[in-house]
């Protein structure tokens, strides 16, 4: 058969991947580049570059099995990397970075300030007693649960709702309205509830791109780059895709890109695809490739792998800053950094390259969506994959990829 890919992220280079073993495949993806989120910039000149990541960074083992098996199928190696926190709080001068006792109270005032104090132990109660308050929660959203069970301001603004905000990229409060048993659920798979038997996180050497590379290497000469997809049509003939180029008609077209994109796509869309598509809107997050160490907290000892600040006067969006040297193990003594939605306060003479990614937000409505993913799956000629059916990461690509090529016959 003839099969169109629209998007070349994670989802549909698997997608690509798996079905052109047996069929004729086409990508289209609207970008420069292949790879979605995974966004390799070389940096540095001489014989030496360095190859930083912008988008997709770290994975472990333990919750990305499938990634890993493709990995390992394409060989392609990956080292052990640091996965610390740390917040600063331009309101209270606070900041702490939680990987040990040493760096939590990296200011040492810290150990007499009642709030900060109150803060651990909320920490520590909602680790040990969350599952379980979670359970009785129903479909509340993390404000509603939080308000329920008193847990004090400092947990709330400088711990939790930093936290959820820098993991799924978003604005405080719209992490706030999330279900607070999505993200229970995610915080107890990925070892967040325990000091003790976390995953091991990693990065791919090199940088994600070389995955990317070998992936794409048995049909990349069948990749559009650069060409977006303005129509999908359902006819008796086949399914019309239609570029600036012109209009091709396909056995089966696989719509790898973001739901909303895949759904204005439609000409023609059935209630389920408005309905469950529909149901996972998007947040743009710029990110900032640069070499401004002042995005790092003051203390350094309070620099971690993930750096969330929290401006005085509130954000948009979420305000955090990967330290790539210490995720990628880059060499010094430049420091480099991908800093979110903060841009405006850095040098602009330190800056590198700007991007804008889309990442999915979570709704009241995405559980039952989600489980709607077969209804959408080789329907008249149309199917869809992408990370927001499950948490919105490189692992719930793959699994989203899988399920679709599983009804053609493929797997890993």
């Amino acid at each position: 058969m003839r099969v169109a890919i629209v998007g070349a992220g994670i989802s549909g280079l698997v997608t690509a991947r798996l079905l052109s073993r047996c069929h004729d495949v086409t990508v289209f993806e609207a970008g420069p580049w292949a790879g979605g989120h995974t966004n390799t910039v070389t940096v540095g000149a001489g014989p030496a570059p360095l190859s930083v990541d912008t988008g997709f960074i770290v994975f472990n083992r333990r919750t990305y099995p499938n990634f890993c098996t493709l990995l390992d199928q394409l060989g392609v190696a990956s080292v052990e990397t640091t996965m610390s926190f740390s917040v600063s709080c331009e309101r209270t001068g606070i900041e702490y970075n939680g990987t040990s006792l040493d760096t939590l109270f990296a200011q040492r005032r810290n150990l007499l300030r009642p709030g900060f104090l109150r803060m651990v132990r909320d920490i520590l109660a909602f680790n040990r007693h969350g599952e379980r308050q979670v359970a009785a929660a129903g479909e509340d959203t993390v404000e509603a649960f939080l308000d329920a069970h008193r847990y004090g301001q400092g947990f709330r603004e400088r711990y939790l709702v930093p936290m959820g905000a820098a993991i799924w990229s978003c604005p405080p409060r719209t992490f706030l309205r999330f279900p607070v048993r999505f993200v229970m659920d995610f915080f107890r798979n990925h070892g967040m509830l325990q000091v003790h038997g976390r995953p091991v996180w990693r990065v791919v050497r090199g940088g994600s791109a070389r995955y990317v590379e070998a992936l794409v290497a048995p049909f990349a000469d069948r990749v559009r780059l650069s060409t977006p997809v303005r129509r999908v049509r359902r006819t008796a003939a086949g399914v019309v895709v239609g570029t600036d180029a012109g209009a091709e008609t396909f056995d089966e077209v696989v719509v790898a890109c973001h739901s909303d994109q895949a759904l204005a796509l439609l000409e023609d869309p059935s209630p389920a695809e408005r309905a469950v598509l529909g149901a996972f809107p998007y947040q743009a997050n710029e990110a900032v490739l640069h070499t401004d160490a002042t995005a790092l907290p003051a203390n350094r000892r309070a620099w971690a792998a993930w750096n969330y600040r929290i401006p005085a006067a509130g954000s948009d969006g979420a305000t955090v800053t990967y330290h790539m040297n210490a995720l990628q193990h880059l060499p010094g003594p430049e420091v480099y950094c991908v800093t979110l939605n903060d841009g405006a306060r850095l040098d602009p003479s330190r800056v590198l390259r700007t991007f804008t990614y889309y990442h999915p937000i979570f709704t009241a409505g995405r559980d039952a969506a989600r489980h709607r993913h077969p209804e959408l799956i080789r329907r008249e000629g149309l199917s869809y994959c992408g990370a927001y059916w499950g948490y919105g990461f490189h692992e719930d690509g793959v699994n989203s990829a899988l399920a679709v090529c599983r009804a053609f016959g493929q797997d890993l």
